[in-house]
């Protein structure tokens, strides 16, 4: 069913179902003895709960004719997507929630199609503002909309929410931040994933780029492209609640996290020189005669991060596998230990060894010190600093199961673990109007 109204002599056809919202182009409407020239546009609005297109909403249909016009509907929540079905473009979009924050968006490169980089909240209230550029009887003409939405309230049920980590305190600048799902995503939900990564905000001053790793179905790693930069202020953030995962799940309330950086502190292990050198800020402050793991237990290659610090702690061989009894069995309580691997890497004080320091590897794995040596690694660096060893025959340390081994995966092979296939494509940072030159 449909009909005809005049609004300031222009016609609009309404029409009370179908997949879109729409602002349909109006015929001439005969005003007195002459006739007027069409100014309206084509406009299909609508939200969808995947990625996969405009799902089914009320549709009604204005005149753009140079006015601001405002319309109310209800609409299901999902990325929101605003498309000029005439010639022309959209020279200008904005689209703010009840509080006046922006919605992030991208434009399509030819300016017709404008779509919200997040999925819009259940039971929510949108304004969009909207210019349009075209040409009318040879003439440039400018009309402009205004669009108030309300989107679909969310079904009772259990709500997705988020626990970050690692907690809110200073960190060195290799620190990976974590985010915690109370509800699994699993990999083959390509259009869940895309909506939680969206929605987990992530932003530092400095401004770095970053991007998320799903490591588990439930668990999500962020890091920059390269280290966090010193004495910066990191801010994590949720904005999933209300949002639409998947037909079943909507997002919930999650507490936000702010921590900071301190001074870039690198500690590189080179095994074939036996030296440890720290620098902060890139400037070394201590070289350091070590020794490294022997043949069998040779330390682990790559980027590791300080997991925590133990002033004394315990280690045996038989929590590495090696049977009491055996010659290479250990039972020692050992000082200033900073822990580097969940399997037990740690560097620490090891004064039976002073003599190998330096000169050959004779560790089950570990890197020992001495004991002044240790005792000012231990009070130098902090949870987060980064912790390198090269020039070494060992396995290579693995990314998620043994600590942080994030940044072992170079930047290409990082971005292939965000639900997007390339990285910082889901971080929400899209800006929230378009503003093309005119």
């Amino acid at each position: 069913m449909s009909s005809r109204r005049n609004i300031n002599g222009w016609s609009a056809l309404s029409v009370a179902a179908g997949a879109v919202l729409a602002l349909n182009a109006a015929q001439p409407a005969t005003v007195g003895a002459r006739t007027a020239q069409p100014r309206s546009v084509l406009l299909s609005v609508g939200a969808c709960p995947s990625d996969r297109g405009l799902c089914t909403a009320h549709r009604r249909n204005i005149v753009l004719d140079g006015r601001t016009l405002g319309v109310d509907t209800r609409t299901a929540s999902g990325p929101l997507d605003l498309v000029l079905r005439t010639t022309g473009r959209l020279a200008d979009v904005t689209v703010t929630d009840h509080k006046g924050r922006r919605v992030a968006g991208t434009v399509s490169p030819d300016g017709n199609r404008w779509t919200s980089v997040a999925p819009l909240a259940a039971d929510s209230r949108y304004t969009a503002r909207m210019l349009v550029e075209r040409t009318d009887g040879g003439q440039p003409a400018r009309h402009r909309a205004r669009l108030d939405l309300r989107t679909a309230a969310a079904p009772e049920g259990e709500r997705l929410t988020v626990e970050f980590g690692p907690g809110s305190r200073t960190y060195g600048v290799g620190q990976p931040l974590t985010a915690e799902l109370s509800h699994p995503v699993p990999a083959g939900d390509t259009s869940g994933r895309r909506a939680v990564e969206r929605s987990l905000r992530v932003s530092s001053a400095p401004h770095v780029e970053g991007s998320w790793y799903w490591v588990g179905p439930t668990t999500l790693h962020y890091r920059p492209r390269d280290y966090w930069p010193a004495h910066a202020t990191i801010r994590m953030r949720s904005a999933l609640d209300r949002v639409r995962v998947t037909d079943r799940l909507f997002g919930g309330p999650s507490a936000p996290l702010t921590l900071t950086t301190g001074d870039r502190i690198e500690a590189v292990t080179d095994v074939a020189a036996h030296t440890m050198t720290v620098s902060r800020d890139g400037q070394v402050v201590r070289v350091i005669p070590v020794t490294t793991g022997k043949e069998g237990y040779r330390t682990r290659t790559g980027t590791k991060v300080v997991l925590g610090k133990e002033a004394t702690v315990r280690m045996r061989g038989d929590s590495i596998g090696i049977a009491r009894g055996s010659k290479d069995f250990f039972d020692l309580k050992v000082q200033w230990a900073t822990r580097v691997t969940w399997s037990g890497e740690y560097l620490h004080a090891a004064p039976w060894s002073l003599d190998a320091q330096g000169a050959e590897d004779v560790s089950h794995g570990c890197t020992g010190m001495s004991t002044e040596d240790a005792a000012w690694f231990f009070r130098t660096v902090r949870e987060g600093d980064v912790v390198r060893v090269v020039n070494g025959s060992g396995r290579a340390m693995t990314p998620f199961d043994n600590g942080y081994g994030d940044w072992n995966l170079s930047w290409p092979e990082w971005g292939r673990g965000s639900a997007f296939g390339s990285a910082a494509t889901g971080s929400g940072a899209a800006a929230g109007t378009l503003r093309p030159a005119l």
